[in-house]
């Protein structure tokens, strides 16, 4: 007979000759599990928040007049849109057609009203990048209670603006991709790879119908 333990039906598991230790595994070091209920313990390096919608990711894309993507970041679903701003311009950087460095300033940068922010303004007007983004009704009525103090209303270029939905039209075209549209990646820098190379292949498409 075969050493071996009772599993409690009828069958005998053999049992190795070898020594096997086999501890239970710490919560803590197992990586991705697949529902964190404190957003303290969800690690840093998979870009995932918590949301009304539950366990959500975030994706930030800046593209230029044709929608073809230039930088792209991942954040969790929970966090806002207009901190990552400065690091979208932080990593644009676009290759001349001729000698000289990249361009890392764009002519004008459109956003909805969620970027309108003072601290933007100020950092893209400093910058010499045409600010077209619309105030929100808050900070309008906030200028209209200040009277002269509030100061004077900015600028909108209204036809420049409605060259925006083309950031929304890129989102669109980026959800047709399965895994892009629903992540499936634990961490946010594989689920941000395919995201690259949906831009690339995006630049390869349009560069090759350009005559």
């Amino acid at each position: 007979m075969r050493s071996g333990w009772w599993t409690g039906r009828s069958a005998w598991t053999p049992r190795s000759c070898a020594l096997i230790s086999t501890p239970r595994t710490p919560r803590a070091s197992q990586g991705a599990l697949p529902n964190y209920k404190n957003l303290a313990d969800e690690p840093v390096d998979h870009g995932i928040g918590r949301s009304r919608g539950g366990l959500s990711t975030k994706v930030h894309s800046l593209v230029d007049g044709n929608g073809r993507p230039l930088t792209v970041l991942v954040g969790p679903g929970h966090s806002g849109d207009s901190p990552m701003l400065p690091g979208l311009l932080e990593g644009l950087s676009v290759p001349r057609p001729g000698r000289g460095r990249p361009r890392t300033r764009p002519d004008a940068l459109l956003a909805d009203k969620a970027y309108c922010s003072k601290a933007h303004r100020t950092m893209l007007t400093g910058r010499g990048i045409k600010v077209v983004i619309p105030q929100r009704a808050d900070q309008i009525r906030n200028r209209q209670r200040l009277g002269c103090k509030g100061g004077r209303p900015p600028g909108l270029d209204e036809q420049a603006y409605k060259g925006r939905n083309v950031v929304e039209r890129s989102f669109c075209a980026a959800k047709q991709w399965r895994g892009l549209a629903t992540r499936y990646d634990k961490h946010a820098i594989n689920y941000r790879a395919a995201f690259v190379l949906f831009s690339a292949l995006t630049w390869l498409e349009l560069i090759g119908d350009t005559p």
